[in-house]
């Protein structure tokens, strides 16, 4: 029986703003997923003000809480608070064989897989692109096991993680430029290169439990997005170019998409509110089996 580790997590957003918000409709992707390798043991969301969430599951099998706030307010709280247990991920073999790029060639007339082969808003190819991958030496060689886990450690030996060089809606070009940039970024650019090799690629929200001298990781480490690529007879595998890394058991998913405009935690239409100010804080604990 394969383990489990057992995770408490809690984000909090918290929205200042210059002026008084009128009213607001807002999309939150803040609950984790649940399937074969994840369950949720536990999902709790509030808000200040109070609001009624309505669910809903978008195209991609992710939940969304829909709230419609029509109170004044100048300041917005949103807070979630999961336990999930996430299950450890088979053994990856060391090659599907060069075999396995026929199979992949095979997808591209098909439809089921289009949404994660085209460019998208976030992950789209460019001169930048192509000058970067000729200049790193990335090549789709040998199987495409091998020829992703030498893209995703490229990708963390060429890029230094700088927070605040990026916003989590920047262009790839800017992390191309500066060699800077944070984890939605490296898989940005890790989901293009690989669609361009023809392997559907995936753009995977959540949070990464990290222990750091025996405490828990602080909240800025917690907070996290990676990739997913399909390939043939191992199906979606999870790749952390942030990292260096295969996505493992301290990896919660929370949402899946073409990119991060698919799954931002918190997206919403405001009437009034000036200018605005974020403050994100994200903490994720193991925890015990006896916590609800």
């Amino acid at each position: 029986m394969a383990s489990t580790a057992l995770y408490a997590v809690e984000h909090i957003s918290r929205y200042r703003y210059s002026l008084p918000v009128r009213s607001c409709s807002l999309s939150l992707c803040l609950k984790p997923r649940h399937d074969e390798r994840q369950q949720v043991i536990d999902f709790n969301l509030s808000t200040v003000p109070a609001a009624s969430p309505t669910l809903e599951s978008d195209v991609f099998g992710n939940t969304k809480h829909v709230l419609n706030i029509q109170t004044q307010f100048d300041m917005l709280e949103v807070t979630s608070r999961s336990t999930v247990a996430r299950s450890c991920a088979d053994p990856l073999p060391d090659s599907v064989g060069i075999e396995a790029w026929d199979e992949i060639r095979s997808w591209q007339g098909s439809f089921k897989h289009w949404e994660f082969l085209k460019p998208s808003a976030f992950a789209r190819p460019s001169d930048a692109l192509a000058s970067f991958v000729d200049e790193a030496g990335i090549k789709a060689k040998d199987g495409p096991l091998q020829t992703l886990r030498r893209l995703s450690e490229a990708l963390h030996d060429n890029f230094q993680y700088v927070p605040g060089t990026t916003s989590a809606i920047s262009p790839i070009e800017h992390i191309l430029e500066w060699r800077q940039g944070v984890c939605q970024d490296y898989a940005h650019v890790m989901i293009t290169v690989a669609r361009g090799w023809g392997i559907p690629a995936r753009y995977v929200s959540g949070y990464l439990y990290v222990k750091w001298q025996d405490y828990d990781a602080a909240p800025e480490a917690a907070s996290h997005a990676w990739v997913e690529c399909l390939l043939p007879s191992l199906g979606w595998v999870g790749f952390d170019p942030t990292n260096r890394c295969l996505a493992d058991e301290r990896h919660i998913r929370v949402g899946i998409g073409r990119d991060y405009q698919d799954v931002a935690p918190i997206r919403g239409i405001f009437i009034g509110g000036g200018d605005s100010e974020l403050a994100v804080e994200v903490r994720v604990r193991k925890a015990t089996a006896s916590e609800p």
